[in-house]
């Protein structure tokens, strides 16, 4: 299976993907320690692909969304963005309500925790 095949299986059969460098409960980076921590502060389900695992997805995932950093987050088979952009996101409050808009379950009460600590 090709690097661009496994990432559309992957994509489409689960809600919310991030890939990052390390895992969920591991993060490799501080950008993907970033978004991770976030997501599982705001108790989102996601799945974690780990691109240290796996050169061609490292890049795969790259050419996929033609987007050069990682991690990269999917909702519903969307692309979102990078730490900067899930970062802000979450600050304005525009990641609840994408994740409102597409049913994924998280914490309200976590992410505007997220945000008080961030005024």
């Amino acid at each position: 299976m090709t690097a661009e095949a496994q990432i559309k299986d992957t994509i489409t059969a689960n809600d919310v993907v991030l890939f990052m460098k390390g895992t969920k409960s591991m993060p490799q980076c501080g950008f993907s320690s970033r978004v991770a921590g976030v997501l599982n502060f705001m108790g989102v389900e996601f799945e974690d692909v780990n691109v240290l695992a796996d050169e061609n997805i490292r890049q795969g995932i790259k050419d996929f969304s033609d987007w050069p950093t990682i991690p990269q987050l999917y909702v519903k088979g969307e692309f979102i963005g990078g730490c900067d952009i899930i970062t802000e996101m979450t600050l304005s409050g525009e990641l609840d309500t994408l994740l409102e808009e597409n049913g994924v379950t998280f914490d309200k009460d976590a992410a505007d925790k997220i945000r008080e600590a961030n005024a």
